[in-house]
């Protein structure tokens, strides 16, 4: 209650009044179904946890080559803007704000999922890793296709045709994921990007196809309804540069400049995915950054109370808590316990409530 009191106080994001500083990380569920569009289940489940200050959506495909999960949803027809706008309508009746994740899998991805076509990144290099799940089942990485300029060129198009949807839907923002191995942050590492054009070669190269997604979404959006995702400290998606924290460094006193929303940065060390060596901390990010920082993975609200108490972070995300617990922020608020973490099994069950919209509140479990 009262320890909890700076995670619970109003925020001004911009010109965007948030309701709280808590805010419900994005969470690829797989309920889309096969059409990739939207639907009332998922509008269901968004409002259920709108009482957080600020969601953004699961990942979002900008493009059919974007693809690379099962059944996880799309904006790039006006039928999947039209799924998506449903869902604003439902949690803005809530007074919940939402921005809407961009993005494309890049090499984590499978030709099972654009037949005739391979995955793409920016060099040919194979993620190595166990398998993938595809329309077709368990299947190995395949070796990437290195996107040509034009074709860079290309995809810079589709996500600002992606942003546009997002903005005719009514949503209230847009987020860059640039991060957890996908194809933007397979641009900005070194163990991803072995190009020698303008897009590769050196820390500032690699940094160019995020800048350049950003100024073709600030045509569309303000620049302060732009937010960016980066995992510094990632190795998911067999991830993980030797100059890791000079490539981020790099990339946050450059997204410095630019005046986003927030940047939202994966500093924690939860659940495995973090890359040998120190780590890099919110204290270094704030340290180049001045604007508004998201800190997410793993955080619980004791931790989230004293990352903000310090002025290392604005906003705390939070994920899993929230899969099994649509009223996390009541729960904070109150005192009261949490729901146990939900069953793997069911997190990415294709079409399901089961553990998707059956999880009680808490004045219901009582």
């Amino acid at each position: 209650m009262k320890n909890a009191r700076p995670l619970l106080e109003p925020f001004q994001l911009h010109d965007l009044e948030l309701r709280n500083r808590v805010v419900m990380a994005p969470l690829t569920r797989a309920r889309a179904g096969a059409s990739r569009i939207p639907n009332a289940l998922m509008a269901e489940y968004y409002a259920q946890r709108a009482s957080a200050g600020l969601i953004i959506t699961e990942a979002t495909t900008i493009s059919e080559i974007a693809n690379g999960w099962n059944e996880s949803p799309g904006i790039y027809t006006d039928a999947m803007m039209q799924g998506w706008k449903t869902i604003v309508d439902t949690v803005h009746a809530r007074d919940g704000k939402l921005f809407l994740q961009l993005w494309h899998c890049g090499r984590a991805s499978h030709s099972n999922f654009h037949p005739g076509k391979l995955p793409v990144a920016p060099s040919a290099i194979k993620l190595q890793g166990d398998y993938i799940h595809t329309p077709q089942g368990k299947q190995a990485y395949e070796v990437p296709h290195a996107l040509e300029t034009a074709e860079i060129h290309q995809t810079i198009q589709d996500y600002a045709e992606a942003a546009k949807r997002a903005k005719a839907a009514g949503f209230d923002g847009v987020e860059v994921h640039s991060a957890n191995g996908y194809l933007l942050d397979t641009f900005l590492q070194s163990k991803t990007n072995r190009r020698e054009d303008e897009y590769g070669g050196s820390i500032e190269g690699r940094f160019r196809m995020l800048a350049e997604v950003l100024q073709a979404l600030f045509q569309v959006w303000p620049s302060e309804r732009v937010g960016v995702r980066l995992s510094p400290n990632g190795a998911f998606n067999d991830m993980g540069s030797p100059d890791f924290r000079e490539q981020f460094l790099y990339a946050a006193q450059q997204l410095n400049t630019k005046n986003l929303a927030y940047l939202h940065v994966m500093d924690g060390l939860g659940f495995g995915f973090h890359q040998l060596g120190k780590p890099m901390t919110l204290d270094e990010f704030r340290g180049v950054y001045s604007g508004v920082i998201i800190g997410n993975v793993g955080y619980t609200r004791e931790s989230a109370v004293e990352r903000i108490g310090s002025g290392a972070a604005d906003l705390i995300a939070f994920g899993r808590p929230y899969i099994s617990n649509p009223d996390l922020v009541e729960r904070f608020a109150n005192d009261w316990e949490l729901s146990p973490e939900a069953d793997v099994s069911n997190w990415y069950t294709p079409g399901g409530a089961k553990g998707y919209t059956d999880f009680p509140r808490a004045v219901e479990a009582s």
